[in-house]
């Protein structure tokens, strides 16, 4: 009793280390969130940015293609602003060369705003640059007296994305206040004007946060979302959303949408963008070090190359305070790593102590063990009469069929040696009887119903335990008026043991092919190894 009292003390002790070692690390670690799935979803889409690029880069390179082929300046025009519209949020000096290209090309346009087209786009251009005085100069030149309603809308939406960009930008709060009025008062006049959809959604959802009622913003923008949307629109929305849960102060619901609006922002190839260095900043405020500093360092690769400076400046402002948080991060990882290697030692040490211990205490438990051997032989002993009945079972039931088999086949020769006897003769009744099948007909279905009973008495759950193994759309069951049907009557014979394709066809009636058909066509249906499926049968 003693040896056996010392013995537990041990295990527990053991298990009390164990525990600590293990365990401690996880529950620390083990705090999950309802956008984890999004972010890892982000992390594939930064993972293959360079996948979505390529494609980007082919198709301007197609249109560049086209450009240097064609011989209309109509065309040439057309395909210059498609190219701006690639470039303008990818590559904004570039976008800024094809509205110049534009320009070459603009005589040989009829449309007459296509000068206040032009106008437009570059001021879109140098506004995505940080040139903010020269787009409002461009601005400025139209005479919006004099323009159409599609490009007076145009129009505001470009005077209402620069006030936008000011505000932004500018850190005097009496000029911030100031430029944050021209931005709602041009977004009244986008309001006045776009049409209903997506845009005039988003619009009215600004107007909406600005007016305190972000909650009633909700539902337009969860309409606007069930709509048919192009990417930009639905990047719009969701991230126009983000803001709507940001004053909420739902930092989950924050997130989520901001890492949507950067999925869709990344898939479309934008570069020019404030998703991913927002989100960035609130997992920096959730201690989320790690995943911050990738976000914004993948932010300002793309606000350089795209040459977007107030993107740019909105990444630079928080670099620094989330990289020095990333390298402390790292070092203190490291200390951690050393920290637990020497815990994982000493508990090594005191491991093998505790062992050596154990293997003293283990010395006091001998008779134990003799009597659980001795139980183990009995238990032993007990287990292989019960497997040497179960093999008598399918000897007999072997021998069994190997009888009623042969008794049919001696049945069919003593009708053939009748069927001659009667021919020779001439005795055409008797003939008629002895020649015909439906006695044996009738035997062999006799036969194989008492087998059945048979082998479902040995295995009453072989049907469910066999459709188990299948696929759902292959599973096997019996009509109501039997007890197997063909392909689980040779299952059944594979599961006694009767393997041999030439004996299961004898057994059976059939030829040697359409048992291999029935044995090919199910074995391709298992739901495992497809070559140890009849193995896996004769376990059942």
């Amino acid at each position: 009793m003693m040896g056996k009292y010392k013995s537990n003390t041990i295990r527990k002790a053991l298990w009390r280390i164990w525990i600590i070692a293990l365990f401690t690390p996880i529950w620390a670690y083990a705090e999950s969130h309802s956008y984890d799935g999004i972010l890892n979803e982000l992390d594939e889409v930064i993972a293959r940015k360079h996948e979505y690029r390529a494609k980007h880069e082919q198709t301007i390179a197609q249109l560049k293609q086209q450009l240097v082929a064609e011989t209309d300046n109509a065309e040439k025009y057309k395909l210059c602003g498609e190219l701006f519209k690639l470039y303008l949020h990818y590559q904004a000096d570039s976008a800024l060369h094809y509205v110049e290209e534009k320009q070459k090309y603009a005589s040989a346009v009829s449309d007459e705003g296509v000068e206040t087209t032009l106008i437009i786009n570059r001021a879109d251009a140098m506004g995505v640059m940080g040139a903010y005085n020269e787009a409002l100069t461009e601005l400025k030149k139209i005479n919006r007296q004099s323009i159409t309603p599609e490009l007076l809308l145009s129009y505001y939406y470009a005077l209402r994305t620069y006030y936008g960009w000011m505000a932004d930008y500018t850190i005097v709060n009496e000029e911030k206040q100031k430029y944050i009025e021209k931005t709602a008062c041009y977004r009244d006049s986008v309001l006045l004007l776009v049409p209903e959809g997506a845009s005039k959604s988003i619009s009215l959802a600004e107007k909406m946060i600005l007016d305190s009622q972000a909650e009633q913003a909700i539902p337009i923008l969860n309409k606007a979302l069930s709509e048919p949307l192009d990417m930009r629109e639905k990047a719009y929305v969701n991230y126009t959303l983000a803001l709507v849960y940001e004053i909420k102060n739902d930092v989950d619901m924050q997130i989520y949408y901001l890492a949507q609006t950067a999925i869709l922002d990344l898939t479309a190839s934008v570069r020019e963008y404030a998703s991913l260095q927002k989100l960035a900043r609130v997992l920096y405020q959730q201690s989320n070090i790690e995943r911050a500093y990738e976000y914004l360092s993948c932010s300002m690769e793309d606000a350089v190359a795209c040459n977007a400076r107030l993107r740019f400046l909105e990444v630079t402002e928080y670099y620094p305070i989330i990289d020095q948080a990333y390298s402390e991060k790292e070092v203190q990882e490291k200390r951690m790593g050393w920290i637990l290697f020497l815990t994982v030692s000493i508990l090594a040490v005191a491991l093998v102590i505790l062992a050596l211990y154990l293997y003293h205490g283990m010395k006091n438990l001998s008779l134990v063990r003799q009597h659980l051997s001795l139980t183990n032989g009995q238990l032993k002993a007990v287990n292989e009469k019960l497997e040497q009945t179960g093999k008598i079972k399918e000897v007999y039931i072997a021998r069994y069929l190997d009888r009623c088999v042969s008794y049919l086949n001696k049945l069919e020769q003593y009708r053939r040696s009748l069927e001659k006897l009667a021919m020779a003769s001439r005795i055409e009744e008797l003939f008629k009887a002895i020649r015909s099948e439906q006695f044996l007909r009738d035997e062999r279905k006799n036969f194989y119903t008492e087998f059945d009973k048979s082998f479902l008495e040995l295995f009453p759950n072989f049907i469910e335990d066999f459709n188990n193994l299948l696929t759902d759309d292959a599973q096997i069951y019996p009509k109501p008026n039997e007890l197997l049907n063909t392909e689980l009557r040779i299952f059944a014979l594979i599961r006694l043991g009767v393997t041999d394709a030439n004996s299961i066809a004898h057994f059976l009636g059939y030829s040697l092919a359409t048992v291999y058909n029935y044995r090919s066509k199910i074995r391709n249906k298992a739901k495992g190894d497809k070559e140890n499926f009849e193995q896996e049968v004769m376990k059942l």
